[in-house]
């Protein structure tokens, strides 16, 4: 028999080690295939994952499976209609398993047990139905967990000292649940972001958590201290209370004394009484109620010594003492500062904008940007007039819109038996808000916000319904942290979650407007302490589609819509892909804008019935479960 040399030795035994790692790969894929099987197998509505097959070799390239070196890495279900339970026994069997993502879906119940899947780094179980008391030991033992999304359900109780122990937390989010008690505090060195708002946590928030962004701990009612206002005691609301009836009588006597200065100031005590509700120019709901008080414009200390900056040509010019002599009229108070009507001496009304939140922005930079968006010129936007720079505050000056804005047309109070917006009118606006935003896309190619404040509010309406956009273009110029706290784009998916904004987020925003005219409902998230059921609008849209498809999605005084509910039903459609949570999968504002234009006003086929007697919209199942056919977790 040939003897081998010692190198032939070494080369077969690295081939029987290859055969070997072969074999226990292919073992190891066999075992993982069968444990995803079993998984599944707890799932309902799992038509979508119809590629996990028993007889594949690997799962590796199975419908939102990730592998890395050939086993299985992380598990990513997201927005996929699923339901059931979750058998975590099932999943701790994969050794290599490091992120599970399941947001989106239907799961509902107790919190999951995945301290099971102890070497887990990354959990998501955002915008589900998970419910009740998380236990206290429920992540117990994680200590590799560094990322956890639980954000959107109905939890209750307080927050788990195994979760706030987590040794390697990153990011927490509990926002948008009901939870409450006490914030435990963090202590974690690379802790970034716990979000805890829109919950009912109570007290002072602990010193490990008082450098985050105030917006984490909005919508609780009685949280306070840094980054909130701080803790009152009862003797200090003595001390206040005692402090405003001085300051009351105070401003008073002031108000006495100047009814009888002659000067050329706006009068304060003038005989205009501020409009309620909305008002035309309302930021919506709690974020637009009326200032009770007049405009305080009057000239102090050479605050206003500049002069009006005009942006458009052919207008009629007045000057800063033109406004200070017109009577005024408080319109709104919203979250960027007081807008006010202005009577000029024989000329327009013109609406002016006190923002107190720009006084980051330079001069130079400031002067460039507005004379950019004066330079703008559409039939859906409301053209800046002029503007005034001062370092602590500025003034931005348009015209008046008689018919208000879309939001109080929609939500405020209207007088009996005047009817709502028909689905004409609501169709036009659409694609007047539409064919502006594109417009602001292609004039504002460098902002990846071209609007970013894009709201029912921000929306105003001529005499014949025509939408005119406004607050459009602004992000540059407003201050980094008040942005992200009050304008709309910041809601978004992708900046709660990823802090970060794609040329889709004003589709996105677009996709909620829609949604809004056509249910008639207010999205609620967008406020302040906003909460409860209808908080996030695209995730009760779908809910009620899903569960059950009556005409409770559409606006009850929404007119005329005989022979249109099919259109109607297309536009939902539009709406709920423009808010599509996944950034890829959302659609472009090209395609959006191709849609809307197919629409009519009326059904072009028979495919569709009417309302019925109890209001139910009876359409084809095929058409819905075509028209639903994807998942928007928002």
């Amino acid at each position: 028999m040939e003897r081998r040399k010692p190198h032939q030795l070494m080369a077969a035994a690295a081939l029987a080690l290859l055969v070997l790692a072969a074999r226990d790969l292919i073992t190891c894929s066999a075992g993982e295939t069968q444990t995803l099987i079993k998984f599944k197998g707890s799932l309902s509505n799992a038509t979508v994952l119809s590629n996990w097959d028993s007889n594949s070799a690997s799962p590796c390239s199975w419908t939102g499976v990730w592998c890395l070196n050939g086993s299985v890495w992380q598990l990513k279900l997201d927005g996929m209609g699923l339901g059931g339970m979750l058998d975590m026994e099932s999943l701790a069997e994969l050794p290599l398993l490091r992120i599970l993502s399941i947001r989106g879906n239907w799961f509902e119940g107790p919190m999951p047990e995945v301290k099971k899947v102890v070497a887990l780094k990354a959990v998501s179980m955002s915008s589900n139905r998970f419910s009740g008391e998380i236990l206290d030991d429920g992540f117990e033992g994680m200590e590799a967990l560094k990322m956890v999304y639980l954000d959107r359900n109905r939890f209750t109780g307080p927050v788990p000292t195994s979760l706030a122990n987590l040794p390697r937390l990153v990011n927490l989010s509990l926002e948008g649940n009901q939870m409450g008690g006490k914030i435990p505090d963090f202590r974690q060195m690379e802790l970034r972001m716990v979000d805890l708002a829109h919950n009912q946590f109570e007290g002072k928030i602990p010193p490990g958590l008082r450098k985050m962004n105030s917006s984490y701990f909005q919508g609780n009612k009685h949280l306070c201290g840094k980054p909130l206002s701080p803790c009152k005691s009862s003797k200090k609301i003595i001390l206040f209370i005692a402090i405003g009836v001085a300051a009351a009588l105070l401003a008073l006597a002031v108000v006495c004394t100047f009814m009888y200065r002659k000067k050329s100031d706006i009068d304060e005590a003038h005989h205009v009484k501020p409009e309620r509700g909305f008002g035309p120019y309302g930021a919506g709901l709690r974020d637009a109620q009326v200032n009770n008080q007049q405009p305080q414009m009057r000239k102090r200390g050479g605050d206003h010594q500049g002069k009006l900056v005009f942006v458009r040509s052919g207008r009629e010019r007045f000057d800063l003492q033109d406004l200070l002599r017109a009577s005024a009229e408080v319109l709104g108070s919203g979250s960027f500062g007081s807008s006010y009507k202005a009577a000029l001496m024989g000329g327009p009304a013109v609406v002016v904008r006190r923002f107190r939140q720009m006084n980051n922005a330079g001069k130079e930079g400031f002067y460039e940007h507005m004379r950019r968006l004066g330079s703008l010129s559409h039939p859906n936007l409301l053209p800046l007039v002029a503007f005034f720079y001062r370092k602590e505050e500025k003034l931005l000056i348009s015209d008046f819109v008689e018919n208000g804005s879309l939001a109080s047309h929609l939500h405020a109070n209207r007088n009996p038996g005047q009817p709502g917006l028909d689905w004409a009118t609501r169709l036009k606006i659409i694609r007047g808000v539409a064919k502006g935003l594109e417009y602001l896309y292609k004039e504002l190619p460098g902002l990846s916000l071209p609007h970013g404040h894009l709201k029912s509010s921000n929306v105003l309406l001529d005499r014949d319904f025509t939408p005119l956009l406004t607050d459009y273009g602004l992000v540059p110029v407003i201050n980094k942290d008040h942005a992200q706290q009050f304008m709309v784009a910041f809601k978004s998916p992708e900046f709660t979650h990823s802090d970060r904004m794609t040329k889709k987020t004003d589709v996105w925003s677009l996709g909620i407007l829609i949604l809004e005219i056509i249910t008639g409902k207010f999205p609620a998230n967008y406020l302040k302490q906003g909460k409860g059921a209808n908080a996030d609008l695209a995730t009760w849209v779908n809910s009620v589609v899903r569960e059950e498809w009556t005409g409770e999605v559409f606006d009850k005084d929404m007119r005329g819509t005989k022979n249109g509910e099919g259109e109607m039903l297309k536009l939902l459609k539009i709406g709920m892909c423009c808010c599509e949570w996944n950034v890829e999968r959302r659609w472009s504002l090209r395609e959006a804008m191709d849609r809307i234009e197919e629409l009519r006003e009326r059904d072009s086929d028979e495919e569709y019935s009417s309302y019925g007697s109890e209001g139910e919209l009876y359409s084809s199942r095929a058409m819905t479960e075509d028209a639903f056919s994807f998942s928007v977790t928002n």
